[in-house]
């Protein structure tokens, strides 16, 4: 009788490639298709109605309930004549997924369909289910979605999907998107305040963002063949494949064509939606792959994000593929990221990170990149705990993904200005003296060159014009890292701006101010800039001698969140309070425990349902036949020796469940989230989880292929 592993490989092997068309020839002639975009209101509003969304749009202006009332009609219109039914808020609640509920256009009792401008602009969800860390008690249902025009409306299958942001009854955020928006807020106004002490005309500063998404492919059987994929995202179990990626052979190569065709597919409607997807290529691990957009708007780009995952999701099903988005998904391979491009533009169209021929642009920039810098060093614990989860413990700091360790990599020329910038001394500039040249800002357009010099072990690399955010989980949202990368650099520019106007309020020269400070800050920051290979132990020691922090674990890791430094910043820029920061604290160590708890329960019902009766079933074989060639008078040690391996494989995977399964009980009585999320990791996770899955590995070796219940890494990250 076939197991279920052998009847998913046969399914596999009846699978089809079916090809996929566009639309249309070019892609200009279907991109944004199902988006309700500028372009579609201007030809459908009246132009005083227009002029007031737009300011809504782009100045922040206040909607009201008429002009609402119009925009609501003009896209039931629209979205009737694309085939539509139903509408709904779409939102980003803090499990980690979307939401949405839809209602329909019908009114039964007028009998014609009918969205109204209240409709459009709120609707009351049933949050009671929603994470809120006890911001509400869970018989209060009430929670309330608001329509975010900044972010267009789109249709997604028949539902017309309005994108808003998610609160409770009395306010707080329950949403990645509200925080978010606060912290694009508090940078634009710092960011142009310090942009007009070198260009007056600046008066707004825009934060850009591209998002690079890792991800792997599995045929669809295989995934429900495997129960830890299924309930968990990742493999509990499962030894090294004899090929992996040590032959770089993945990294670039042709694309199988099931993928092939899954990616034309899930980016024909993801352009149709205005995702302005570019890039397609293999990743350094079979059955890895990746997909870039062009840069956005940051909290455009954010909602693409999110929203593109879901299609990807979606589009697989038609494929008979599953995406696995889990950071770690494959023991042994690559883990995926979500890398961050960002970077500030102002409302002139000066990218605040673009190395100039400009001296006086160059110091702008380097004012820009040395107070980023400066926000990483005084802010590190805040910015790794942003980007804490169960499933980026297993990534970072696994010589394969950014260190746990947060620094900033600059490359050698950048270096080497920082370094004359500070180094200079005392500085004194005489009439006609060239002072950028003194300082050796006017070398800084040959970074230029060096563009391509990319350290990929560095959580954050400056990387021609922009700082990429590497760190950041596969499965992650990236509202919350942007979240916090926003808002320090706010600070930092708020604080900036404050002791360079405070020099020249004492009669300093303007650049001579600025100057004086960004050296302060260059050797006060100097620690967190690091150029070489961050897998290295020696770094890890380094790093401990500069006073870096090497957190490791999700329980430790959110702890920055909750420090004072941390709840005054916070509550400084109206970002969140200190309720809002508790409440989303306990909601990730209680996500990360019952993650934890989850695997746990899986690796004990796998190994005691699925592997040990398998193993015992195959040496109860090997003994019998132990037993016949002794009755023949023949050397059967050889057989012993492996019934004898078998069975401390089995006594391992045994004894350590059951123990594992004790003191999980234990844990679970321990007051307090962070106490039982410190217990969950240090006793469960680092005391068990090893030790059973090197047995139960060993044993996928020993065991008879025919017999082995779970299906093996080689059969499921070959697909083709």
């Amino acid at each position: 009788m076939l197991n279920q592993r052998q009847r998913a490989l046969n399914i596999v092997q009846t699978r089809t490639t079916e090809r996929v068309f566009a639309p249309a020839d070019k892609i200009s002639d279907f991109f944004a298709d199902d988006v309700f975009t500028l372009e579609r209101m201007r030809s459908t509003l009246t132009p005083e109605t227009f002029k007031k969304v737009e300011a809504v749009i782009k100045k922040g202006k206040k909607i009201d309930i008429d002009t609402a009332s119009e925009v609501a009609s003009a896209v039931k219109t629209w979205a009737l004549s694309k085939g539509t039914t139903h509408y709904t808020h779409w939102f980003q609640p803090l499990n980690g997924s979307t939401a949405e509920k839809h209602d329909s256009f019908f009114d039964a009792h007028k009998g014609i369909e009918v969205l109204k401008g209240s409709a459009l602009i709120q609707q009351e969800p049933d949050a009671s289910s929603f994470p809120n860390g006890g911001i509400r008690s869970t018989f209060e249902a009430r929670g309330y979605t608001a329509w975010d025009p900044t972010s267009p409306i789109f249709i997604w299958g028949r539902t017309l999907c309005i994108p808003t942001i998610f609160v409770s009854y009395t306010g707080e955020a329950l949403d990645h998107k509200v925080p978010l928006l606060k912290a694009v807020e508090a940078v634009d106004k710092a960011a142009t305040k310090v942009c007009q002490l070198f260009d007056r005309n600046v008066a707004s500063v825009q934060v850009s963002l591209g998002v690079e998404q890792e991800y792997f492919v599995i045929d669809k059987a295989l995934f429900n063949a495997r129960p830890d994929l299924v309930m968990s995202g990742r493999t509990i179990f499962g030894h090294h494949p004899a090929r992996g990626q040590q032959l770089d052979d993945h990294y670039f190569g042709a694309i199988p064509s099931r993928v092939y065709n899954f990616m034309k597919d899930f980016e024909i409607e993801s352009l149709k939606l205005g995702i302005p997807v570019v890039t397609r290529h293999n990743e350094v691990a079979p059955a890895q792959f990746e997909v870039a957009p062009l840069y956005e708007d940051i909290n455009i780009a954010t909602d693409h994000n999110s929203l593109m995952m879901d299609v990807m999701d979606r589009v697989a099903e038609r494929h008979d593929l599953k995406v696995l988005f889990h950071e770690k998904p494959f023991a042994g391979l690559n883990g995926s990221g979500k890398h961050n491009n960002w970077s500030l533009v102002t409302g002139t169209g000066v990218n605040v990170f673009q190395p100039s021929s400009s001296a006086r642009e160059n110091l702008q920039f380097l004012t820009f990149v040395v107070t980023t810098i400066k926000a990483i060093h005084d802010h590190s614990g805040m910015l790794r705990a942003s980007i804490a989860s169960a499933g980026n413990d297993h990534r970072l700091g696994a010589n394969e993904a950014p260190p746990a360790i947060m620094s900033v990599f600059i490359g050698s020329e950048l270096t080497s200005v920082l370094d004359e910038l500070a180094n200079n001394g005392n500085l004194k500039v005489d009439k006609g003296d060239n002072m950028y040249m003194k300082l050796g800002i006017d070398k800084i357009p040959q970074i230029i060159l060096d563009n391509t010099d990319r350290n990929r072990t560095s959580p954050f690399a400056f990387t021609g014009n922009k700082f990429e955010f590497r760190a950041v989980g596969s499965d992650q949202n990236v509202a919350e890292p942007m979240t916090v990368l926003n808002l320090i650099v706010a600070n930092q520019l708020k604080e900036f701006y404050n002791e360079v106007t405070k020099l020249i309020g004492k009669g300093e020269d303007k650049k001579l101010s600025i100057v004086n400070v960004l050296r302060k800050y260059i050797k006060e920051s100097k620690a967190v800039l690091f150029e070489g290979d961050g897998y290295s132990e020696n770094w890890a020691a380094e790093a401990k001698k500069r006073g870096l922090a090497n957190i490791k674990d999700t329980a430790r890791g959110l702890d920055a969140y909750l420090s004072e430094d941390s709840i005054k910043m916070f509550e400084e820029f109206k970002v969140m309070n200190e309720v809002e920061l508790e409440a989303r604290n306990e909601i990730q160590l209680e996500n990360y425990i019952l993650k934890l708890q989850i695997e746990a329960r899986l690796m004990g019902e796998i190994a005691m349902n699925m592997i040990l009766p398998a193993s015992t079933t195959y040496q109860t074989r090997l003994m019998d036949n132990a037993i016949k060639l002794a009755s023949l008078g023949l050397d059967n040690a050889h057989i012993l020796a492996v019934v004898n391996k078998i069975n401390g494989y089995i006594k391992t995977i045994q004894t350590k469940v059951e123990a594992m399964n004790r003191e999980r009980g234990e844990i679970n009585h321990i007051e307090g989230s962070r106490d039982r999320a410190i217990a969950y990791c240090d006793r469960i996770k680092m005391k068990y989880f090893d030790d059973i899955r090197t047995a139960a590995d060993k044993l996928e070796l020993l065991v008879d292929d025919e017999d082995w219940p779970l299906l093996k890494y080689r059969e499921m990250l070959f697909l083709r």
